[in-house]
């Protein structure tokens, strides 16, 4: 999976390539759904985990409230955000866009997220993981985008569709050993390497912690995931996670939380004012908009900012 170092570094060209494709969409701010032509992506590297099974449409991209969107993702890719070398600490993270599984927010709550993570001196790389098929046209997607937020009745908030992740798992997985693999020429302290998801994003990060035997996180960070209960393992991550209290998907529980306390294990939860749901690395007007400095605080509290 290894490629020539020409391809290892993302460079200015490549930032400024992506920050055309996304200043492009921001003409659109009415929340319809519009083509996009697929932009470059020119360290993106293949992870070489196979297709999506009944995927018959190639991967296309459409823009929303601005920003640029991918679905229909049937080859996994790994791109490098990497820090200037005077400022590198050695930590690196994985960074997981959400969606729902139907689609990649791939510039709120990815490429932003790793320039923010670059340029405080942490190694980031967002993990363009395989998808549920959404169909080939535009109205296909919005059929799949209302299945997605369509209310479970009486007020209740959405109910949410219950995935098999086992291909995600594996690209997940592959991202992890290819950073292992190239951590020297990224300047990666293998022991700091931890993964942060967003919404459906989270959802994978929490899936790898509690089901990979492959991947050993040395944190972690769901935000605006899921918030129920479960069983966690003895040798699991600390927890940073955030949620404001008007995400549509948010009722109120703190089982996740309360399951890593009573584990023993540190946690670090924010449960924000407003934010909503999507609110990536925050909007003006909002409280939750202030996570991102918070987290990093928290990394550096726990001395992941450190060479041990």
């Amino acid at each position: 999976m290894t490629l020539p170092n020409t391809a290892l570094n993302l460079t200015k060209s490549a930032i400024f390539t992506l920050t055309l494709a996304v200043s492009a969409t921001a003409i659109a701010q009415d929340g319809k759904i519009y083509p996009l032509e697929r932009p470059h992506e020119p360290n993106a590297i293949l992870l070489n985990t196979g297709g999506v099974e009944g995927q018959e449409n190639p991967e296309s991209w459409f823009r929303q409230w601005g920003e640029p969107m991918a679905r229909n993702i049937s080859e996994a890719t790994l791109t490098p955000f990497l820090p200037d070398p005077e400022k590198a600490n050695g930590a690196a993270v994985i960074v997981t866009p959400g969606g729902g599984f139907r689609w990649l927010s791939m510039n709120n709550e990815g490429w932003r997220v790793a320039k923010a993570l670059a340029d405080e001196g942490v190694a980031a790389f967002v993990l363009k993981y395989r998808l549920q098929p959404t169909g080939a046209t535009i109205e296909d997607l919005e059929r799949s985008m209302n299945r997605t937020f369509a209310s479970a009745g009486n007020g209740e908030r959405p109910a949410r569709p219950r995935w098999d992740l086992s291909n995600q798992l594996e690209d997940a997985e592959a991202a992890y050993a290819l950073i292992h693999e190239n951590a020297e020429e990224w300047g990666v302290d293998t022991n700091r390497l931890g993964m942060i998801g967003f919404s459906a994003g989270a959802g994978l990060t929490m899936h790898c912690t509690l089901n990979s035997d492959k991947m050993k996180l040395a944190f972690i960070g769901p935000i605006y995931g899921g918030m129920g209960e479960v069983d966690v393992p003895q040798d699991a991550p600390p927890m940073f996670n955030a949620i404001a209290t008007d995400d549509f998907l948010f009722n109120g529980e703190f089982g996740v939380i309360k399951s890593w306390h009573e584990a023993g294990i540190p946690v670090e939860f924010h449960l924000y004012q407003n934010g909503g749901h999507g609110f990536g690395l925050g909007y003006p007007g909002n409280t939750a908009n202030g996570w991102f400095p918070v987290f990093m605080h928290w990394l550096e509290v726990n001395k992941f900012l450190e060479a041990k």
